[in-house]
């Protein structure tokens, strides 16, 4: 039986979804607790791998078991054997051709900023606080660019170990409200550092450090020792997943692209 899994977690305590040999990956903890409730061993695949100190609202999993269970058996089941750090949002018992990560359309991650002078003790682990005042008109001209299909060589991480560097952007929508902005870019796939490398490069241009042209030009040169640095691996949270409606997954949550009701 194939079982598909929504998981939210809080990276900041972990060396990202990946199972490690030195460090805790949440994929670890994962597997040990769907493992306590089907008496066997298992390994989870997930739709998208995070790093060290990136969350999720809306990862997907998949794990095969041999275990008879009920939806609500294996929800609370999980959940009881999980960190609160991390939780099982939904179960859905699938076809035996769904897969996680190869079966997923596009994947959204959510980057949050503060953007004020005082910074944030509440969100210092989910919100990259930049005290220059952001031009969000500056960040979407230059961000237009980027929509469509790209080699995003300039964006991946050195380490990255894609095949390819060429990826499918369908969207990049930057809101704000208030102190807060978001920066939520939907894509096929992404490579390793490609949304942190991207919101770096906008922030520098929301700044004016940069001109509204650099997007293209870092774009078109492919290196990614001519890009802006990296924004920080806490302000990244991925929310969604998408599948074929034929798979029938619940939807994740929370809502995709929200900002944070808190006022501080």
């Amino acid at each position: 039986m194939r079982i598909a899994l929504g998981i939210e977690y809080d990276g900041t305590g972990y060396n990202g979804w990946q199972r490690q040999a030195s460090g805790i990956g949440v994929q670890s903890l994962v597997e040990e607790a769907i493992a306590a409730v089907a008496n066997h061993t298992v390994e989870a695949v997930c739709a998208g791998r995070t790093d060290a100190g990136v969350h999720a609202s809306g990862q997907v999993v998949h794990f095969d078991a041999t275990t008879t269970r009920s939806l609500r058996g294996w929800l609370l089941g999980i959940n009881s054997n999980l960190p609160a750090d991390i939780n099982v949002t939904w179960v859905s018992f699938v076809r035996d051709d769904f897969h996680a990560r190869f079966s997923a359309r596009s994947r959204s991650y959510r980057y949050l900023i503060l953007n004020r002078n005082v910074r944030s003790a509440l969100y210092r682990d989910r919100a990259w606080w930049v005290h220059q005042a952001l031009a969000i008109d500056r960040m979407r001209a230059a961000a237009a660019c980027l929509h469509g299909e790209h080699d995003f060589s300039a964006f991946r991480a050195a380490g990255c170990q894609a095949k390819s560097p060429v990826r499918k952007v369908h969207a990049i929508n930057i809101d704000r409200d208030g102190d807060w902005v978001s920066l939520t870019v939907t894509a096929n796939a992404f490579l390793q550092h490609m949304v942190r490398n991207v919101v770096g490069l906008l922030v520098a241009v929301g700044c004016g450090d940069s001109p509204i042209t650099r997007a293209a030009d870092v774009l078109a040169g492919r290196d990614r020792c001519a890009a802006d640095v990296a924004a920080p691996a806490h302000g990244l949270t991925l929310v969604q997943v998408s599948y074929p409606e034929e798979f029938a997954l619940p939807v994740s949550v929370p809502a995709l692209g929200r900002i944070p009701d808190i006022r501080i």
